[in-house]
């Protein structure tokens, strides 16, 4: 059997295929700022948490006992700077009189400066303890979907632990990191000196059905010397949540659309030692010539 088919003209897209990572824009390890107990979780595992949402608390209690210690100590230079600006004054008139010497009026001057100095640090004290106190409510660092929980109400944590409490993955927008060879950067390279918007589009493993449309926003600065690849990454808004982090999924970066092409199904391509040629058909006299051809790029 002999089939047929007619050279159309059309577009045809150049697109660069390869696999790729599902790569969260931001992951962030919620820890704690302060030592103490976990009085409270308020948040179900896996769900969608907002920035500046308060996930657990910690017990407040040490740091309110601190904050109202540092106000004390507060009150108490405010006072003092208070007595001793008054006797600076007294000082003053009484040095004008002649009744004290200059030499009282000047120690008294270093006393005041130094209670403001104390009150100064008294002051930063206290901002210091109302900045821990607010430390005991953890809340969310950015917009994402949590993990799993890592520490249980009643446990002692500390800012230094390792494993934080819960993991908070940005899930949208999200993007794709994949590599393209060497040889087929150049095209890359010329649509970003252009600034022209190139498509990427992600496909699932099986390479049947589009999960995702995106674009390219960013180059990896150097090509890799053992596999002569390099890195890109593409954004998607991913409002479906259809791609996961860490997922693999096929990609296809459409680095040019070639207008009014000569095209021609792939199965009409011969190939023999001399090249590659079709078979063109004479439709008056029903029989065939042969015809070479010079290939561009395939789509689909």
């Amino acid at each position: 059997p002999v089939r047929a088919a007619e050279v159309r003209r059309e577009n045809i897209d150049v697109q660069i295929r390869a696999l790729g990572t599902v790569t969260p824009l931001n992951t962030v390890t919620v820890r704690s700022r302060l030592d103490g107990e976990l009085i409270r979780v308020l948040f179900p595992e896996g769900q969608m948490v907002r920035e500046g949402q308060l996930l657990a608390e910690i017990d407040p209690r040490p740091y309110e006992v601190a904050l109202a210690q540092a106000e004390g100590q507060l009150r108490e230079n405010e006072a003092r700077l208070k007595n001793a600006e008054g006797d600076l004054e007294r000082y003053r008139k009484l040095a004008e009189e002649g009744l004290i010497t200059q030499q009282q009026v000047t120690t008294q001057e270093a006393l005041v400066q130094q209670y403001r100095g104390a009150l100064q640090a008294n002051q930063a004290a206290v901002n210091n303890a109302r900045l821990q106190l607010q430390y005991t409510r953890i809340v969310a660092p950015i917009s994402g979907r949590l993990g799993l929980r890592q520490v249980d109400p009643g446990n002692l944590i500390r800012s230094s632990d390792p494993n934080g409490l819960v993991v908070i993955t940005q899930v949208k927008p999200i993007s794709v990191i994949f590599t393209v060879p060497e040889a087929e950067f150049q095209a890359v390279l010329t649509g970003l000196r252009e600034r022209r918007e190139m498509p990427v589009e992600a496909w699932d493993r099986g390479d049947a059905e589009k999960l995702a449309d995106g674009v390219l926003r960013a180059v990896d600065n150097q090509i890799d010397t053992t596999t002569g690849t390099i890195k890109l990454r593409a954004t998607f808004t991913n409002d479906d949540e259809r791609l996961f982090p860490n997922q693999f999924v096929n990609v296809r970066l459409r680095v040019q659309t070639i207008r009014d092409a000569t095209v021609i199904p792939s199965a009409a391509v011969q190939r023999a030692s001399f090249g590659t040629f079709v078979y063109v058909i004479d439709p008056d006299t029903s029989t065939v010539s042969i015809r070479r051809v010079t290939l561009g790029p395939a789509q689909d």
